[in-house]
């Protein structure tokens, strides 16, 4: 699936990268973990059939963020998901700050807070302003310290499906 992976070189350097597969997924279930929906992140179980682009990964190197480079792949990633007729671009956000805020707050209250702008994630944050909509939280998504093993499901519809 070619159009699901991206790199971005910024002056012959490897900066940034991002792996999509599709997928059938089912908004009524929402469980799952990352291995389940990645094949251990082998991605063999790519749908060309299926209904959502899933994000795998993306990173961009430390010294490269702030230059918007996730951003441009994600909406790259919208483009596919309007040229393919796909329902929705769909990933699992981990909350990395979340371990920090544990102890008093469950992971749906410092998903919320997030959101309204009370605390700042570097994922859900960058994912929020990406356009990306929280779906819901999903537990032992990752094993991530961070996280506590949580996860925000977070969803971008296709405006024109």
């Amino acid at each position: 699936f070619p159009e699901g992976a991206l790199c971005i070189e910024v002056d012959g350097e490897l900066a940034g990268s991002l792996t999509g597969l599709i997928t059938d997924f089912d908004p009524s279930d929402k469980n799952h973990t990352w291995e389940e929906i990645t094949d251990h992140g082998y991605i063999r179980n790519h749908n060309p059939r299926g209904n959502t682009l899933y994000i795998v990964d993306i990173s961009v190197r430390p010294r490269y963020r702030k230059l918007g480079l996730g951003k441009l792949m994600m909406h790259a990633m919208y483009h596919v998901v309007i040229e393919k007729g796909l329902e929705r671009l769909l990933g699992g956000g981990r909350m990395p700050g979340y371990h920090k805020a544990a102890n008093h707050m469950t992971p749906e209250q410092y998903l919320a807070s997030t959101i309204k702008g009370d605390l700042k994630d570097p994922v859900i944050t960058f994912l929020l302003r990406c356009g990306r909509v929280p779906v819901g939280i999903v537990e032992n998504y990752l094993e991530d310290e961070e996280s506590c093993n949580y996860a925000a499901l977070m969803e971008w519809k296709n405006p024109f499906k």
